[in-house]
């Protein structure tokens, strides 16, 4: 097929890392980026062709975006979908569906159509705002209560162990699941194009940080064997299929001491638990991201090797202009890979970077990260 050139005009909703990251592969492609973002110079911003300054529920700002560009993807799912579905029914193309974006964007929403999919699942009971102690008693104790809306890296989590649990739970609708015990984290990344095509990466297993419940690393490829590694790639594929749209999603798992694979939740775009793909795999999720929205033959996700990437999360008790500390001694090391988002503000948790290292096997990495983890910190200018 003759493409003409440049491809095409690629408007992002949301300016974070995950569309900085974007930008390398629609250099590579001959695509210009537009990023829709209310800060000015937001990490995208400062790397894309151009950057439309405002909201992300904005009826205006979105029209905009739209009119500045042949294609519409996403960096998080917080945005006007309402709008862009009424944009999307006037023949702006957009990758995934506005329609897909509006459901995930509602955990309980997505556990439903989990349900109704038939695809495995922690069971789960929506919370009315009458529910007190006696309603999760008789749901079962320990148990995870989850906002339905708005919840992000950790944010919008809270397990609920005792009454006293109870009494600092979310005031948001929410709803509760069962508490997975003994479970091992798991994520695969899943890109579909139009035509039908779909690609999924290997499983990687995702090691929790307890404190701020967001992602301390992973391994990739996950230490368990083929054969579930093989069901949960296909498990994955089942799930995004639900949906009915193309794109990049991250699926996210459940692997029970059983040996049972349950869906916990989906992200319709690229996802932390794919930056190793960048430098581990053939092509990147970033890379397929584009793809998929250009409706292109999907590249391979085969990894080159063992791969682990940690987050460079802002420290306790500072905040203010980021500082980082020990990035001297990091990079004297041998298949290490920086990348700092360009965020102005640090705060305690925020994701400021990510580190990913290459080797040849799962146990030599968690080794190398051992000796630098404590040596390597990022912080606010200012202690709070």
């Amino acid at each position: 097929m003759i493409h003409k050139l440049p491809l095409a005009r690629l408007g992002v909703v949301g300016g974070g890392q995950l569309a900085r990251m974007l930008a390398p592969a629609c250099n590579a492609h001959n695509v210009s980026l537009t990023i829709l973002d209310p800060e000015p110079l937001c990490p995208a911003g400062q790397v894309s062709s151009h950057q439309i300054e405002g909201a992300l529920h904005d009826p205006a700002a979105l029209e905009a975006l739209c009119d500045d560009s042949d294609i519409i993807t996403f960096d998080l799912e917080d945005v006007g979908a309402d709008i862009l579905m009424t944009l999307s029914n006037r023949g702006k193309k957009m990758v995934p569906s506005p329609k897909a974006v509006q459901l995930i964007q509602n955990k309980f929403k997505q556990k439903k159509h989990f349900q109704t999919y038939e695809i495995p699942t922690s069971p789960f009971i929506g919370l009315s705002e009458a529910a007190d102690f006696s309603t999760v008693q008789a749901f079962g104790l320990p148990c995870v209560q989850k906002a339905n809306i708005g919840g992000y890296d950790g944010r919008g989590v809270h397990v609920i162990r005792s009454k006293e649990d109870w009494s600092k739970r979310l005031r948001v609708p929410t709803f509760i699941e069962e508490f997975v015990p003994n479970s091992i984290e798991l994520a695969v990344m899943v890109a579909c194009r139009a035509s039908g095509e779909m690609v999924s990466y290997d499983p990687v297993e995702m090691v929790v940080n307890p404190k701020l419940n967001l992602l301390d690393y992973l391994l990739a490829p996950a230490r368990i064997d083929l054969e579930t590694a093989k069901k949960a790639q296909l498990l994955a594929e089942q799930t995004v299929r639900s949906f009915g749209t193309a794109g990049l999603f991250g699926v996210e798992f459940f692997l029970t001491g059983e040996g049972d694979l349950l869906v916990n939740e989906i992200a319709p775009r690229a996802h932390n638990s794919g930056h190793h793909t960048i430098e581990a795999c053939v092509t990147s999720q970033f890379e397929n991201q584009l793809r998929a929205c250009l409706d292109l033959p999907l590249g391979s996700t085969k990894l080159r090797g063992h791969a682990l990437t940690i987050n460079l999360v802002g420290e306790e008790g500072f905040s203010g202009a980021p500082v980082i500390d020990g990035l001297d001694a990091l990079c004297e090391l041998e298949d290490v890979h920086v990348h700092l988002y360009g965020k102005s503000h640090c705060r305690p948790g925020r994701k400021m970077g990510h580190v990913t290292l290459i080797g040849v096997d799962s146990e030599m990495l968690i080794s190398r990260l051992q000796s630098f983890q404590n040596r390597l910190t990022i912080r606010g200018e200012y202690p709070l």
